[in-house]
């Protein structure tokens, strides 16, 4: 009987397997983003990659780049609960330019 998995799941699988853990985690991050920091701020914050081991989110204000660096334990918690791992040992943000 064959595993039946997503397009995701496969793709995700393969990356892992060829050593690129962090492409692979960044796209599971970007699938719960909004449901972890909810919408309004999914609207103006997105995780961008990943540098030194913490997770880097590109916003589009620096106001919103302040309201982040306040929201950053909870934000690697959620995402933590949601993944079942965890993701970064800390958040760094940057504005899109």
């Amino acid at each position: 009987m064959s595993e039946e998995r997503s397009l995701g799941e496969a793709i995700g699988a393969y990356l892992r397997a060829m050593g690129h853990e962090e492409v692979s985690l960044l796209g599971e991050v970007a699938r719960c983003w909004e449901d972890v920091v909810g919408p309004k701020v999914a609207e103006h914050a997105s995780p961008a990659g990943f540098v030194g081991g913490d997770l880097v989110v590109a916003v589009d204000d620096p106001g919103w780049a302040t309201q982040l660096g306040f929201l950053a334990e909870t934000i690697l918690g959620g995402l933590e609960a949601e993944l079942g791992r965890s993701v970064a040992l800390g958040l760094k943000v940057t504005v899109r330019r």
